[in-house]
């Protein structure tokens, strides 16, 4: 666990430098951008598709695992529009209150 908790936490940081990195260089433009890629029809619109799909699944997980109660939900919205940033957060938090055990990580408790 002790890897998989670093391995959230250096993903967590590439991703926040990097996305600073990003805004400060071109601003908070991205769904323009986005869609733009998927109107296209090309390479960089197939993958943001796919990048989408895997957020609508990510988003799915954090609903069940919290029983689509009212938190449930907005921790999913937040995991659809926050994507690895929020996911690895949350899987770090999720590994610290379930104390390693991988059963309740994925399933929550039950």
């Amino acid at each position: 666990m002790k890897t998989f908790r670093t391995l959230l936490l250096a993903a967590w940081a590439l991703l926040a430098v990097y996305t600073v990195l990003v805004i400060a260089d071109h601003g908070w433009g991205l769904f323009g951008v986005f869609l733009g890629d998927l109107r296209s029809m090309g390479w960089p619109g197939q993958f943001n598709l796919d990048f989408t799909l895997l957020l609508a699944l990510s988003a799915s997980w954090v609903a069940w695992r919290h029983r689509f109660s009212v938190p449930g939900l907005l921790l999913g919205l937040t995991a659809f529009f926050g994507g690895a940033l929020f996911l690895t957060a949350y899987l770090f938090g999720a590994s610290l209150v379930a104390k390693g055990d991988v059963k309740e990580l994925l399933l929550g408790r039950r």
